[in-house]
């Protein structure tokens, strides 16, 4: 494998190299500068090819990366970052991206985890939705773009209070025969990986292979245990506990919905990204009706009392009042 940039490198003579961010099998990303924008930091995603391949294999590879990478450029959405550009230096092929600010949620629920609680459920519930919006984008797109590796740590919460699904290393463009075409080749990560996705570029994923890794996802969040393989489940079906066994602030529709997502047979789960995200709203909605409620009734408990004294207040004042007229 290659060595990693040096921090003050000039790639493309554009991107000034500041840290490296994170690093693994099929390369690194670097928080670099943007030195034709003043101020401007970025993420360089390196995409490193197999050097053992023929070069003729290889220079297809890259033409395949620059078609594909033209793909997430095109993409435009709140929850996804900006790629805003592609190019190959040093023999490497690297995206540069928007740099999300934030921690990731797999750090925030292992903070919470440590401190012996769970991340707030209404605070989750709201990162699902986001997420489903941007999955509904992504599957939208003709063809359309898969994900295929959803897992706490690509998400990342902004000071804003926005989720970003960040590392784009392992989508998929769906070609026109519905077989998927692989976008920076990669295979995700088991604990969120659907059955039909351990096939690798030989198994047939689909929207609802992503759907999949964003209830297992969900579902680490919100108990804070990470879920079964789906290997795992496959040879033993009842080894996945109930989100609410483990997280009794979990409502059973949430709980559902969750399940629902994480079915083994792609069949099972949501047909549309759009069932799914219909499904977590509601729920969101319910959860906001139930807070009302609860404080009008503590209203109706407190007011009446207040109303009560005030009334009595006021109708001493007036009867005081009227005396003090007669005797004048």
């Amino acid at each position: 494998m290659p060595s990693p940039l040096q921090p003050g490198q000039l790639l493309h003579r554009r991107y000034r190299v500041r840290q490296i961010v994170a690093r693994g099998g099929m390369g690194s990303i670097y928080l670099a500068e943007d030195i034709r924008l003043e101020g401007r930091q970025c993420a360089l995603k390196e995409v490193l090819q197999d050097a053992d391949l023929p070069a003729g294999t290889q220079r297809e590879a890259r033409e395949q990366f620059y078609r594909e990478a033209s793909v997430l450029a095109r993409l435009d959405h709140p929850n996804l970052p900006k790629v805003s550009d592609f190019f190959t230096a040093e023999n490497r092929d690297f995206l540069a991206m928007d740099f999300v600010a934030g921690d990731d949620l797999k750090a925030l629920m292992d903070r919470a985890r440590r401190e012996g609680r769970f991340l707030p459920v209404r605070d989750v519930l709201n990162w699902a939705v986001q997420l489903a919006d941007a999955l509904e984008y992504l599957h939208g797109q003709a063809p359309p773009v898969i994900h295929r590796d959803i897992k706490p740590s690509n998400l990342k919460l902004t000071p804003a209070g926005l989720v970003k699904l960040v590392d784009f290393g392992l989508v998929k463009q769906m070609a026109p025969d519905e077989m998927t075409v692989t976008v920076i080749q990669g295979r995700g990560t088991a604990l969120y990986t659907p059955l039909e996705q351990y096939g690798g570029d030989s198994g047939h994923t689909d929207p609802r292979s992503d759907l999949y890794a964003f209830g297992a996802t969900f579902y680490h969040l919100l108990t804070n245990h990470p879920p079964v393989e789906a290997k795992q489940r496959f040879l033993r079906p009842d080894s996945l506990l109930p989100l609410r066994e483990l997280n009794p602030e979990i409502t059973p529709e949430l709980q559902h919905a969750i399940l629902w997502a994480m079915s083994l047979h792609p069949d099972d789960r949501p047909v549309k990204t759009s069932d799914l995200r219909l499904a977590l709203e509601s729920e969101r909605g319910a959860s906001r009706l139930t807070i009302d409620i609860s404080a009008v009734s503590f209203l109706r408990r407190w007011l009446p009392s207040q109303v009560d004294r005030a009334l009595a207040v006021v109708a001493g004042g007036l009867t005081l009042l009227a005396i003090v007229a007669t005797l004048g």
